[in-house]
Order: structure tokens, then C-alpha cells, then sequence
């Protein structure tokens, strides 16, 4: 075989393999645009059919990276792999990578299950997994959320279903649970007035179910009420922090004590 021959031999195969690459290449990123078209079209159609947005978005995760297997299936067999043994190979590497990351595919089953019995919804304020903020986004893996002080927590999902999940915005009423103490000396009827009457002068605190007002003991050094009114549950915190502060207010007008723990010392001088 002269020189001649083994560069034509040479050169077709350079130029068959750059066809492979940039037929590989081609269907690779035609494949990719073709998948964000098709999981943005599925999207419009569920948000059509008025579907949950949590739900929406969980099943266009999952769209999308099925059709990038396939996408990437497709490439590989352009660049001549072949595709058979590719898939006893990924099987087998699945089955080893699924032990290794068996905690990563628990988080996975937890998304599935967040999704379907939905415990929460995207925008719901929850305490799970221990944190507490509004909902941002539940994906295969974990669930972002955004905590009262604008912190962005990234929490995994089988963190969450494996503990006590709150949801503290489910119900369009919450129920406003206050403790005062006043001393014993003081009158229980004029402190009962006092509390009815912050109540009734907040238009926010609802008429049904009726506000409660309650003395709930008697303790060592003070006489414990309950206030119990019920408001909607977007109005839950200005409602407590004006009361508070109302009631507190009212009773130093009164003239009504509100104990604090003391403690008295008694010194004994002795004769050496």
C-alpha cells in the first residue's frame, strides 16, 4: 500500500468522523431546543387545564429529562456507539450509582409524593424540614424556601416527608392564642372590660367564631387570662403585634399590675 492510499484512507476517515461530530452536534442541540419547546407547549396545556402550579412544574422536570435521554441516545448512536450495549452498560451503572446514592433517589420519591398529596403548594407558608417561610419551588430533589428574613433555604425533599409538616396558610382563619398575668390584688371583672373592649375596637378580629377571654390559672405570683380571638390569617401577625401592644397600654392606664418573676434574698448576720 503506497503513501498515496493511506492518506485518501486517512483523509476519508477524518472527513467521515467530522460528519459524525457535526451531525452529532446538530442533533444534540436541535434536540435540546425541540425538548424546551415541547416542555413549554406541555406547561401552557396544564395551566389551560388549570392543573396546580407545583404539579406543572414537577411533571416539566420530569418531561424534560426524559427527553434528554433521548436526545442524548440519539447522539451517541451519530457518533456510532452503539446504543445496545450502551444500555446494559447505563443499567448496570444505574443499579451501582442507584445504591451510592440511594438518600438522592429517597429525596426523589419524596418529590413525587410532596407533588401528588400536596401537603403545601407553591406560595403556602410551611414550617418543614425545619424551616419556616413561604414556598418558591419543589423540584425532583428539594424544595426551595424563602424565610421571613429573605433567606433562600434549600431543603431535601425527604427531609421534609420524614417529619411534621405545618402548613400555617392552609385555612383562610387562624385563631390568635395571647397570655396576660395580672396580680392578684388586681379586679378580674375590669381586667376582662379592658380585654373585650381592644378587641372590639379592632375591626380585624372576627365576630364568628366569637373572641374568648378566659382566666386559665392561678399561678404562684399572678392570675393567668387567655385572649383568644380569631382573625384571617393574612391579618394573624399585625393583629398580635397591636394587641399586645394595645392591651398593655390599657392596662398601665388602669393602673393594673402585671407581675414579673422576683426574688427576695435574706442576709443573716451571724456572731463568730
Amino acid at each position: 500500500m503506497d503513501i498515496e492510499t493511506i492518506s485518501e484512507q486517512i483523509g476519508s476517515f477524518i472527513t467521515n468522523y467530522a460528519w459524525n461530530i457535526l451531525g452529532a452536534l446538530l442533533i444534540f442541540f436541535i434536540g435540546r431546543w425541540v425538548a424546551r419547546k415541547l416542555v413549554s407547549l406541555l406547561g401552557k396545556i396544564l395551566a389551560r387545564q388549570k392543573i396546580d402550579e407545583t404539579l406543572i412544574r414537577f411533571l416539566d422536570n420530569i418531561a424534560y429529562y426524559s427527553l434528554m435521554v433521548v436526545v442524548l441516545m440519539a447522539t451517541a448512536d451519530r457518533l456510532g456507539v452503539d446504543t445496545t450495549s450502551f444500555l446494559a452498560i447505563f443499567g448496570a451503572a444505574g443499579l451501582a450509582v442507584g445504591l451510592a446514592l440511594k438518600d438522592s433517589l429517597g429525596n426523589i420519591a419524596s418529590g413525587v409524593m410532596l407533588v401528588f398529596f400536596r401537603p403545601f403548594k407553591i406560595g403556602d407558608v410551611v414550617t418543614a424540614g425545619g424551616v419556616t417561610g413561604k414556598v418558591e419551588s419543589i423540584s425532583v430533589f428539594n424544595t426551595i424556601f424563602l424565610t421571613p428574613d429573605n433567606q433562600r433555604m434549600v431543603v431535601p425533599n425527604g427531609q421534609i416527608t420524614n417529619a411534621t409538616i405545618t402548613n400555617i396558610n392552609a385555612n383562610p382563619t387562624r385563631r390568635l392564642d395571647l397570655v396576660f398575668s395580672i396580680g392578684y390584688e388586681d379586679n378580674i371583672l375590669t381586667v376582662r372590660a379592658i380585654f373585650k373592649n381592644a378587641l372590639e375596637a379592632d375591626a380585624r378580629i372576627l365576630e364568628d367564631p366569637a373572641p374568648q377571654i378566659v382566666v386559665s390559672e392561678l399561678a404562684d405570683s399572678s392570675v393567668n387570662f387567655f385572649v383568644r380571638p380569631w382573625v384571617k390569617t393574612e391579618d394573624y401577625w399585625d393583629v398580635k403585634f397591636d394587641l399586645i401592644e394595645k392591651i398593655k397600654l390599657a392596662l398601665d392606664e388602669a393602673g393594673i399590675s402585671i407581675p414579673f418573676p422576683q426574688t427576695d434574698v435574706h442576709l443573716h448576720q451571724t456572731e463568730k
